[in-house]
């Protein structure tokens, strides 16, 4: 009797987990976006002096890959595996406080889409000594937090390769609009990491 009561309670330990999960990764997504809300204020009424049309691209294909994260597309009986609901609760949250202190830090620098405002600052303080581009590292982190909570493999491997795919032209307009406008952002590229630590 007691080998039949175990499967039975590992399935609902399973599933509380997953429960879980899903419920720290809402909350987390609730949160999240709020990180904007007073860089937004600050930044309205500043006008842009030049922006990087291309940096849309980007942005749609960044949108597709969290559309593919998102979709419940699942074979019949299929649940996430146990093991892949903890790692899921671990990026969430940091990547939530990952965003809101860089998105408070650059303040009305802040920009959705890749351009400079009226005196504009290179911020380099705070998460941006060690990472350029600490916002896209935790649109990253909350991507794979989705795909491992929510997401059948194959559309989480799919949505993290658009991912990559429109973050890395995100950062290659950026860049070049920020290396032709501050002297100082190619010393500053090369001391520190782009959006990936410890890899890029």
């Amino acid at each position: 009797m007691e080998k039949l009561r175990r499967p039975s309670g590992w399935l609902i330990l399973i599933s509380m987990l997953e429960h879980i999960a899903w419920g720290e990764l809402f909350l987390c997504w609730i949160v999240w976006p709020l990180a904007f809300i007073q860089p937004s204020r600050q930044a309205a009424g500043q006008k842009e002096t030049v922006r990087a049309p291309a940096s849309r691209w980007g942005i749609g294909l960044v949108f597709v890959a969290f559309a593919l994260v998102w979709i419940r597309v699942t074979p019949v009986g299929y649940h996430q595996p146990a093991a892949e609901s903890i790692p899921s609760m671990i990026l969430a949250p940091l990547s939530v406080v990952l965003v809101w202190a860089a998105a408070h830090r650059l303040g009305r620098q802040w920009r959705y889409q890749a351009a400079l405002r009226e005196n504009h600052e290179l911020i380099q303080s705070g998460v941006y000594r060690r990472l350029r581009h600490p916002i896209y590292a935790s649109m990253l982190g909350m991507l794979l937090a989705t795909g491992l909570a929510w997401s059948w493999w194959p559309m989480f491997l799919g949505g993290l390769a658009l991912f990559i795919a429109g973050t890395e032209i995100r950062i290659a307009a950026e860049e070049r609009l920020l290396t032709q406008n501050f002297p100082t952002y190619a010393e500053y590229r090369a001391r520190t990491r782009g959006y990936i630590p410890f890899i890029r």
